[in-house]
């Protein structure tokens, strides 16, 4: 029996499709899990992602009397930062050692490029749902994350809270965030995404993973404001593209920006046919009429 030559690209492309067939696969986005550092070197926990990951509410109203503790420990409520602007909204926990630092890290560098001044267009509460964090705790979080942005004032409008089980249950819940706690790695279990809420308290957007489109969180802003803040060009924006629930992202329509198309180009066409009918040959010009009026020389 022959046995045919296998060369080694081809047994490296065959290890690669295995790889491939066997990763789990995750839907709408969300990042799941955490590994454990056990010993000397790293191994990969298999977490249990029973009763894990994040239901959308949109438009469901969060509970804005529930009692939280700021970074300096004071005992405020959430409807302190609801005022007359949206919110972006991260939970988070601040001994996280692996998901939670990318998505506050992700989160920044969006901000980054968003533009909007932080406490002035927009708030952001990042929430542990650690009830073992303290104040102390979201201090330092927060001094980490401001020196990251490195956008002076920032700290006006970025607050970091820390609650006792029974806030942070029911603002999870609320905002349909599930997350679970794993005795063998002690961490917790849990999804990852940020959420716009609107001035009054209402969910109007989910963006899932640990990076987030800087265009995307604007249009969030902007919609979640109900224009109040933006431009013209994000209102263009906004007639082009419509949130996707299930991606968390804003999709283009085709035929809209056809449509602004088509009427750019009759705007186009209408202006230079004015010019032509202005300028045509049966229409003289001020200086061609006075010759005429003065005769031939």
């Amino acid at each position: 029996m022959n046995v045919p030559d296998v060369s080694p690209w081809s047994l490296r492309i065959a290890a690669v499709m295995l790889l491939l067939l066997a990763a789990p696969a995750h839907g709408a986005g969300q990042a799941l899990g955490n590994e454990q550092t056990i010993g000397p070197t790293a191994q990969t926990a298999v977490p249990d992602l029973s009763d894990v990951g994040i239901d959308q509410k949109l438009n469901a109203q969060v509970p804005l009397d529930l009692p939280f503790h700021d970074e300096n420990g004071n005992q405020v409520a959430l409807q302190k930062y609801f005022t007359n602007k949206p919110v972006i909204l991260s939970l988070v926990y601040f001994n996280c050692p692996m998901l939670c630092p990318e998505v506050l890290s992700g989160l920044t560098q969006a901000l980054r490029q968003v533009k909007f001044q932080i406490g002035k267009s927009y708030e952001i509460l990042t929430v542990s749902f650690d009830p073992k964090d303290t104040p102390q705790d979201a201090a330092q979080k927060k001094k980490m994350q401001l020196q990251e942005l490195g956008e002076p004032g920032a700290g006006q409008g970025w607050h970091f809270l820390t609650g006792s089980q029974d806030s942070i249950q029911k603002l999870t819940q609320a905002v349909g965030f599930r997350y679970k706690w794993d005795p063998r790695s002690q961490q917790f279990n849990h999804a990852t995404a940020i959420m716009v809420l609107t001035p009054q308290g209402k969910l109007s957007k989910y963006f899932y993973g640990v990076e987030y489109n800087p265009t995307d969180l604007r249009l969030g802003l902007v919609q979640a404001s109900d224009n109040q803040i933006g431009s013209v060009v994000d209102e263009v924006l906004l007639f082009c593209c419509q949130y996707n629930p299930t991606t968390g992202k804003y999709d283009w329509f085709v035929y809209r920006l056809l449509s602004i198309g088509g009427a750019v180009t009759l705007v186009a066409l209408g202006s230079l046919m004015v010019v032509m009918f202005r300028t045509g040959p049966g229409k003289k010009t001020g200086r061609d009429a006075s010759q005429a009026a003065k005769g031939p020389s």
